[in-house]
């Protein structure tokens, strides 16, 4: 026991803010071209996916001691500060804050770029030691590959998708669980740090709200937010023929005495279509 509670991580979890999933999202072409329709004035969370990451990353950090957790962020500091105002308060970690639109139509190259930048300019960050979290997928950014890019750009070789579960060994060593096709896990070892996990929705529920975790989170998110590092994309080739809502098509048909393969050939005969 001795030896497992002497493991200790530096956990750095990339994690966005995206609107909330209630409000309506609706696609304009703006002068800086596409996005979402007063998107500053809806109301934002942080990342679903980001948020499983941060609430697996507190989780593994309290069962070794002498763990830090960091969340590094790109969006715009007014949404991010109020974000962080409910965030804070439900698990522990530093902010490293990069002022940048949140869009999900931004460059998925340009933003790993800036996110393994902030990374790599962590004080005192210890590469022996460090776990690289983040969201499998992302309810803006849900290109897929952004996680993977980041590992790269920081020379992580070892890196899982789709996790479920972590389950650290007494030599440093550590068991992942990922998710494959059929509903089916996968196994892995890893003989120990530095590592990437993509988090898929992992094991944990969310934690409850800590005044007081909070209160020592936002000691250091104002100072985080003030020296947040402007981040503007370079123009590039990226661009988009068209923004649309997804069309909503619904065909009733009411039927009586019809057996089930019936029923799905013409389901099957429909989708085809």
């Amino acid at each position: 026991m001795a030896a497992l509670m002497s493991i200790s991580f530096q956990i750095v979890v990339c994690g966005s803010i995206v609107p909330d999933p209630l409000q309506t999202l609706e696609p304009v072409t703006t002068p800086a071209g596409p996005g979402l329709k007063n998107e500053m004035m809806l109301p934002a969370v942080l990342d679903p996916w980001a948020s499983h990451s941060l609430y697996e990353a507190a989780n593994l950090a309290k069962q070794h001691p002498g763990s830090k957790v960091w969340l590094v962020s790109l969006g715009p500091k007014a949404k991010l500060q109020q974000v962080m105002m409910t965030v804070a308060q439900k698990a522990a970690f530093e902010l490293v804050a990069v002022d940048g639109s949140a869009s999900g139509f931004s460059d998925s190259a340009q933003t790993a770029a800036a996110l393994a930048e902030a990374i790599q300019g962590i004080p005192g960050l210890d590469k022996s030691r460090l776990l690289v979290f983040g969201g499998w997928e992302s309810a803006s950014r849900g290109a897929g590959v952004t996680m993977q890019m980041v590992g790269e750009r920081l020379g992580i070789q070892d890196q899982f998708q789709g996790v479920d579960q972590i389950k650290v060994e007494a030599d440093g060593s550590f068991e992942v669980m990922e998710r494959v096709e059929g509903g089916q896990h996968q196994l892995s070892r890893c003989a120990g740090a530095p590592a990437l996990l993509g988090w898929a929705t992992g094991n944990l529920p969310e934690p409850k709200n800590n005044p007081q975790i909070g209160m020592m989170n936002m000691r250091t998110v104002a100072p985080a937010l003030q020296k947040a590092k402007p981040f503007k994309p370079a123009s590039n080739d990226l661009t988009f023929n068209s923004i649309s809502l997804p069309k909503q098509v619904r065909e009733t048909k009411i039927v009586k005495d019809k057996s089930a393969d019936e029923i799905a050939r013409e389901l099957l005969e429909w989708i085809q279509q």
